[in-house]
């Protein structure tokens, strides 16, 4: 089978990783594959924030937290956290974040790094404290969350994909 379409195919969403540190030529090809997902118009609206520093990863941990509700860590334990913003300037913002999310996630799976998309980064950069820390990071602009891409080595087997449904796709000959 083709390499892309069986890393398309094999990648699953981890949800326990071990706290090794992934290594930083790692981390480099995943973010520079997140780079080259399609934006409309080129335009690349979208920017992404590789946190690796514990206790800022400990920080958006809690937030994300606080908002869904829990106690838990909403990260798994994953070490490495990439938030995907983009830019609100663009009507296609929201498209070209998850193009990059994906992207990110299916090169870390072609390394053998887990991952897992993350939700309510929209919420925690529209809140005080978020903007207070793409401030104190030096971005300016008008971002708005995409989402977080957890990861770090699996701690875990990964899940069976559930059986895809039968109305899918619909020909049209």
């Amino acid at each position: 089978m083709n390499e892309v379409i069986n890393n398309i195919l094999s990648r699953r969403s981890i949800r326990g990783f071990k706290g090794d540190m992934i290594p930083n030529e790692d981390l480099d090809l995943i973010l520079e594959a997140g780079k080259y997902a399609p934006t409309g118009r080129g335009n690349q609206s979208p920017i992404i924030i590789a946190v690796t520093n514990k206790a800022l990863r400990d920080r958006l941990s809690k937030m994300n937290a606080d908002i869904m509700g829990t106690d838990t860590d909403p990260f798994y334990g994953a070490p490495v956290v990439l938030i995907v913003l983009a830019s609100r300037e663009y009507p296609t913002y929201v498209y070209d974040g998850t193009l990059v999310m994906q992207n990110l996630m299916l090169s870390a799976h072609s390394l053998g790094i887990g991952s897992c998309w993350i939700h309510r980064a929209k919420e925690e950069f529209n809140s005080d404290e978020g903007k207070a820390i793409l401030r104190e990071l030096g971005i300016e602009g008008d971002y708005e969350g995409i989402g977080h891409i957890v990861l770090g080595y699996p701690n875990e087997e990964p899940r069976e994909p559930k059986p895809r449904k039968s109305s899918y796709v619909y020909y049209v000959k």
